[in-house]
């Protein structure tokens, strides 16, 4: 009797089950398009990555293809697939500076952009290949150039709210990253973006908050726009600390080598992490990246056993900085010294990760490269002073050829 009462039991929680699984599957399916197309507001950091789903679609659509305009209502449009759904871009492949069309994802309806740039910023639309539209974002992509940090420990304030009559600028931060490193005093950071409220804003895009829109919106008369164009994304940092968690750093078989090395002499160096080697000529440029890391994880260096804070090495503290670390988390050494030899540790979400083995030398020949950032410095510099060179010695013979021909230059002839 029990045991035909639990099997009656497990029967119906089984199709219980299986029936709510059936209704969530419905639902998915038959979420309804709205009549009248929106745009979903949407703000990201430059040199980000952005994933935007295709919320609502008909079931007879088997694939999506997805559409990009500048302004609403522009003459050109560019088409983001292959009219199956099936293009694919690994993030790792993507360079920054490239193409949109080679930055951009079609995965499961949804389109994702790698390393946004400011200039992707625009309407993004999901339908088919026919033109029909099922739901849009208005994407913002603010630029990271104009960034100002602001440190807690050294008691400094965000940006202050703006207010233009009507229009009210201000900041929205992100949540805190997790701290940069562990066991030792770390940083963790915020990012904010720029929003603005107005009652004038365009009704046809979707607010989160009732006349909230990011600054970069198209929903924004172009008058408003320029009242808010001076007020930057914003960083913000401060010091934390937090433990290690205990995790086995060296495998059971180099263990076992260095343990028998050890006994027949001195124990040798076992590096924790990968570390990869560099050799850079001296007085040239570098720049080091973070494997895997992306602008908005918990990103910190180290040189050997020095920690470099944010609160001295990122780039905009100070103009005359050598070595300084990017907003987008990548450590630029420019005119490489003899000094900077040493290993630069990376630290990933608050773990570290990778080392690389930096060596300067200064024999051998450097082929000139146009790649190379401090060749186009020079190139550019040497072409400046040829143009100012050349515009002093036109502007002299002009002034003399006019002097000459209307007769206003003094005869110092005998």
């Amino acid at each position: 009797m029990h045991l035909a009462l639990t099997t009656v039991l497990l029967w119906a929680w089984g199709g219980l089950q299986a029936f709510e699984i059936v209704e969530k599957e419905n639902i998915f399916q038959k979420t309804p398009c709205p009549a009248f197309l929106m745009f979903e507001n949407a703000a990201y950091l430059a040199d980000m990555s952005f994933e935007l789903p295709c919320h609502c679609k008909p079931e007879e659509v088997p694939a999506v293809v997805w559409f990009y305009q500048k302004h609403l209502g522009s003459s050109h449009t560019k088409v983001l697939t292959d009219f199956d759904g099936r293009v694919l871009t690994e993030a790792a492949q993507v360079r920054v500076g490239s193409d949109m069309l080679a930055r951009f994802s079609i995965r499961m309806f949804s389109l994702l952009v790698f390393r946004a740039q400011p200039e992707d910023s625009g309407l993004y639309f999901c339908g088919t290949r026919k033109g029909d539209y099922f739901y849009a974002y208005d994407v913002d992509i603010q630029n990271s150039e104009g960034m100002v940090a602001t440190f807690q420990d050294e008691g400094q304030e965000p940006f202050a709210d703006e207010y233009y009559g009507h229009l009210h600028v201000f900041t929205t931060f992100w949540e805190w990253t997790p701290c940069d490193r562990c066991g030792v005093r770390g940083e963790q950071w915020r990012i904010g973006l720029c929003y603005l409220q107005s009652p004038d804003l365009s009704p046809r895009y979707l607010k989160a908050v009732p006349d909230v829109v990011s600054c970069g919106s198209r929903a924004v008369p172009r008058k408003l726009q320029t009242k808010a164009r001076d007020h930057t994304p914003e960083l913000l940092v401060r010091s934390c600390i937090v433990p290690c968690e205990k995790t086995k750093t060296v495998r059971e078989g180099v263990l076992a080598i260095v343990n028998y090395v050890s006994k027949v002499g001195s124990r040798p160096w076992v590096p924790q992490v990968p570390i990869q080697f560099h050799q850079q000529r001296l007085g040239h440029g570098l720049i080091i990246s973070c494997p895997g890391a992306r602008p908005e994880h918990a990103v910190a260096w180290d040189k050997d056993r020095q920690h470099l804070y944010r609160t001295q090495y990122l780039k905009g503290v100070n103009r005359s900085m050598r070595v300084f670390i990017d907003h987008g988390n990548q450590l630029h050494i420019r005119f490489t010294q003899l000094d900077d030899r040493g290993i630069y540790y990376c630290w990933r979400q608050g773990v570290r990760v990778a080392g690389f083995r930096l060596g300067v030398t200064s024999r051998g020949r450097y082929p000139a490269s146009l790649s190379d950032p401090e060749t186009r410095s020079a190139v550019e510099l040497t072409l400046i002073g040829y143009l100012f060179i050349t515009a002093v010695f036109v502007t002299i013979h002009l002034c003399r050829c006019c002097c000459y021909l209307f007769q206003c230059c003094p005869n110092f002839s005998p």
